[in-house]
């Protein structure tokens, strides 16, 4: 009996020891584990615990025109943030007090920090070096908040250029769901033009600095001295093809008209001038935007916001003629010699569609001269839609031209299935006819219209218009040029040849374009009257010079500016004027834009050449 028990005592040890002993196992085991096999995964998440990151706002990149003239650099800017894990709500009426912040918006970002809320969160951009004073005087009553040293946008503009360079604004809701992770809430992003566009490349990239916290979070001392600080890289300069003085006195001539004028060169797609009238001073977007300014923008009935150059589409009236005759050459449906009967109208379905005058028999040049409308209902049924979609396509109409800036419009050169979707059965071939003169439902920008006569100018090369010739990478200290985009049209010379002729006949013969002549060099061109019911039609102008070796390609729109003859060519002619010789456009330049437009030489239009067009 006494054996037993002593056997069951000497078992109970053993298993006790063997269970303390197991015990002992386990937490070496463990203690492994965490100092050695899991050591710097613990380590990494300790040091997540105990570092806050802070980014570092990059400088966005510097413009400059194609003289070098810096025209868009950057003013140091200081941003309120809060950082969402040290905030304490009941600051809030304080910091309402003293800064005036939106509590919607503190209360939106404050709490959707989620996992990040060690990071600080952008409240109100743009303090004054007083707000900036105040919150440095109220720190400790503000625990969480402070600022960030930030950039914004500072113009040094002979011209005002607002919608080609587009502006800097905070990013929105939407843009932050569809640029990426890159963008926090209260990021500067470009909107509109070359801001836009490129983007990704003046932004630069964020940078970032490290330091530890204590167990309040609150910042003790930057982490390891600053040598694991990520340093931001500024972003790249672009140079612009733009010429500043050209672009200054297109906008002075267009002050009080509504319309626009792109100025290109035709050797290589260069856009020198994009006017779009009325525009806005780009120095009231930058930084903070008081409601009153932007109120009177977006409420202006004359939509100065409006980027009339690639975004408006007008019908192009006789402009448009051009197309139709090279694309009828090109498909042998006309030669040079081929005359077509213009009795003064042409009569269609019960209707009479009116010519300018009863030409007689005319070829292609003197229908282009004359503006012949007879010509082109004519000619237009011979060529279809299936060859207007065709070429209308070659000079980019009914698509983007593919410039450079982030808003363009495609236009409408319609088709049969455009017609069927929008009409169904309602609609009959009678339709074509307008389309043959640029009316009807063909619409294009004046850019596409810019483009496509820069083409014509140089025979049938079709160069992407561009606004930024070369891109410098200040990292690199490195220059890139930006590639040209051309497409060689299939075209004949001789085609392209006869057109330019009829457009050098518009101009120094006696066709509609006299008011386009410029003294000393010879200018090609075309007018166009785009019919616009209820309203007063449009006037347009299209040409370029000198005919022999072009380097300047102009398309001119005055919305409800009545002929184009009269209205547009005069203004074209002192474009070309103001960019072929540098001394007048030195003399004519005004260095203050405040200063009312200089008057523009304009031709008198003489009584024997008609303007009806």
């Amino acid at each position: 009996m006494m054996e037993n028990l002593e056997f069951a005592g000497r078992r109970r040890a053993y298993i006790l020891g063997g269970l303390i002993v197991f015990s002992l196992a386990l937490l070496v085991i463990r203690l492994v584990d965490l100092q050695f096999l899991q050591y710097e995964s613990f380590r990494s998440t300790a040091e997540k615990n105990s570092i806050r990151q802070q980014p570092k706002s990059p400088l966005r990149g510097n413009m400059y025109d194609r003289d070098g003239a810096l025209i868009v650099e950057n003013n140091p800017s200081y941003t309120l943030t809060i950082t969402p894990f040290e905030f304490q709500w009941h600051t809030l009426p304080l910091l309402v007090r003293l800064f005036d912040v939106d509590t919607n918006l503190v209360r939106y970002r404050v709490t959707r920090a989620g996992i990040n809320s060690f990071d600080p969160v952008k409240i109100l951009p743009n303090l004054s070096f007083a707000q900036v004073s105040l919150l440095e005087e109220n720190r400790t009553l503000l625990p969480g908040v402070g600022f960030l040293i930030e950039s914004t946008r500072r113009y040094n503009l002979d011209a005002r250029m607002a919608h080609l360079l587009g502006y800097t604004k905070e990013i929105s809701p939407t843009l932050l769901r569809t640029l990426g992770e890159y963008y926090q809430p209260g990021d500067i992003v470009g909107f509109n033009g070359i801001e836009a566009y490129y983007e990704p490349i003046l932004r630069g990239r964020k940078g970032y600095g490290y330091h530890t916290v204590n167990a309040m979070g609150r910042v003790v001392e930057s982490f390891e001295h600053g040598r694991s600080d990520i340093p931001a890289r500024e972003g790249a300069d672009l140079f612009l093809s733009i010429d500043q003085q050209l672009q200054r006195y297109g906008e002075q001539i267009m002050r009080n008209r509504r319309g626009a004028i792109v100025a290109m060169d035709p050797r290589n797609g260069e856009v020198l001038a994009f006017v779009s009238a009325p525009d806005y001073d780009l120095n009231d977007l930058s930084g903070k935007i008081s409601p009153e300014v932007w109120n009177g923008l977006i409420g202006n009935p004359a939509k100065p916001m409006y980027n009339r150059c690639s975004m408006a589409a007008y019908p192009p009236g006789s402009t448009f003629k051009m197309l139709v005759a090279v694309a009828a050459l090109q498909e042998g449906i006309i030669d040079p010699d081929t005359k077509i009967h213009c009795p003064g109208s042409y009569p269609l379905a019960g209707k009479d569609f009116r010519c300018h005058g009863a030409h007689g028999n005319v070829g292609v040049v003197a229908a282009l001269e004359y503006s012949c409308n007879v010509f082109f209902y004519k000619l237009i049924f011979k060529l279809g839609f299936a060859n207007l979609q065709k070429y209308g396509a070659l000079f980019h109409f009914g698509r983007p031209t593919g410039m450079d800036i982030s808003n363009e419009s495609a236009g409408i050169v319609p088709s049969e299935e455009y017609y069927n979707r929008r009409y169904g059965t309602r609609w009959n071939i009678g339709y074509l006819v307008n389309l043959g003169i640029g009316q009807g439902e063909v619409n294009t920008t004046p850019l596409q219209m810019a483009a496509y006569t820069a083409a014509i100018a140089n025979g049938g090369t079709y160069y992407t218009p561009h606004a930024v010739r070369k891109v410098r990478d200040r990292f690199r200290n490195q220059t890139t040029d930006i590639p040209v985009k051309s497409e060689k049209l299939p075209i004949s010379r001789e085609a392209m040849s006869v057109i330019q002729r009829g457009m050098l006949r518009v101009v120094h013969g006696g066709g509609t374009g006299y008011a386009a002549r410029v003294s000393g060099v010879r200018v090609a061109g075309k007018t166009g009257t785009a019919q616009n019911p209820p309203n007063p039609d449009h006037a347009w102008f299209v040409g370029y010079a000198p005919f022999e070796e072009p380097t300047i390609a102009v398309a001119v729109i005055v919305e409800n500016g009545g002929f184009g003859g009269s209205t547009a060519a005069p203004i074209a002619a002192a474009m070309i004027r103001q960019y072929l010789y540098p001394q007048r456009r030195e003399a004519s330049s005004v260095r203050d834009s405040t200063e009312v437009a200089p008057a523009v030489e304009i031709p008198v239009v003489h009584p024997s050449h008609p303007v009806a067009d």
